[in-house]
């Protein structure tokens, strides 16, 4: 059995442990294979619901999503006192799993999509079970279908875990804020939006999105952090967090909630500082190659110099071997006259 380095919560941590002290069953922690929110490709999620007591003080009830972190080359891992080595012997390949909440709405959406009807009517209510229940077997074969380079069996969600979905507190909680409810449901473009807007709206708050450096980076690097553009900022905030949760929402969701903004001003300021560096870049280019061209040219005459004094050097050599015999000495027209 393969071994994985992992970072898990701290509840999940305390749950495991109390049940391999309990020596209670693998089941009591299952991982589900879940549709990705963007791709609809299976994925393995772990739900805290069946694993850590709901009134454990350390975290919120959620699901966790399992990541996998893939070294390029071998590595070992420090873990307190102890080096962790790769080893095939062991069982440990190296990789560092990471566990992190992920938002029950996400999961949920591209299970509400597949529930809708195909005429684009919104449908009728219906109780959440029925819902899951459709969605579980469409989606337990649509990614290897409408993707034909997958071939590999574990791309395909579960329709068991899919519809077990339905039985967790947080997917009903969820369901209440992107659904229009009565005690059946039905899927909700607008409330869908407005959920997806709020969370706009929290994470594009500086004291949340500027804790990423390389946001920050990179909205420095398009100009957007000088004196003057606050407004702009502000623009490239908002766009900077409806991209984050690109991540976890289908592509016509994400086209959906991007053109629920008006990003004009910031567009065309963006086009025109492109255009900016590129005509910077161009010049700088032109210039590079002008030195380049007057090196080169400094250097050919330099070399046509050297060429000529070479030349000099061969005259003056071949006078040293002319034959001067009987031929008077230049000093004796400068003797005097005998008397």
């Amino acid at each position: 059995m393969t071994a994985h380095v992992g970072i898990l919560p701290l509840s999940v941590i305390d749950a495991l442990t109390l049940h391999l002290n309990d020596k209670v069953n693998e089941s009591a922690a299952p991982l589900w294979r879940l549709p990705h929110p963007r791709t609809g490709l299976a994925c393995l999620f772990l739900p805290q619901e069946k694993l850590v007591d709901p009134s454990h003080p350390r975290q919120k009830m959620s699901i966790l999503e399992i990541q996998s972190v893939t070294p390029p080359n071998t590595r070992s891992w420090f873990i307190g006192e102890e080096v962790v080595s790769v080893s095939s012997k062991r069982g440990v390949d190296g990789k560092l799993l990471l566990m992190t909440p992920v938002d029950p709405a996400f999961l949920i959406i591209q299970i509400l999509l597949a529930s809708q009807p195909n005429d684009g009517s919104p449908g009728n209510f219906r109780p959440i079970d029925d819902i899951f229940e459709e969605a579980a077997v469409k989606l337990a074969k649509t990614p290897i279908e409408s993707t034909p380079a997958v071939q590999d069996a574990s791309a395909i969600p579960s329709q068991r875990d899919i519809m077990q979905l339905a039985s967790l507190d947080c997917i009903k909680a969820a369901m209440s804020q992107i659904t229009t409810e009565i005690t059946v449901y039905r899927f909700s473009p607008d409330n869908l939006l407005a959920y997806l807007r709020s969370k706009v709206e929290r994470l594009s708050k500086p004291e949340i999105l500027e804790k990423s450096r390389s946001l920050i980076r990179s909205m420095a690097k398009d100009g957007l952090m000088e004196d003057g553009r606050e407004d702009l900022l502000e623009l490239g905030r908002v766009k900077a967090a409806c991209d984050l949760i690109s991540q976890y929402i289908p592509p016509s969701i994400y086209q959906t909630l991007l053109s629920s903004y008006d990003f004009t001003a910031l567009n065309a300021y963006l086009k025109t500082f492109s255009n900016e560096q590129a005509a910077l870049l161009a010049t700088n280019a032109n210039t590079s190659k002008s030195k380049k061209k007057n090196a080169a040219t400094n250097e050919e005459d330099t070399g046509k110099k050297r060429k000529n004094q070479v030349k000099s050097s061969n005259g003056v050599e071949k006078l040293k071997k002319a034959n001067v015999n009987g031929m008077s000495k230049l000093s004796s027209f400068f003797k005097k006259a005998d008397a």
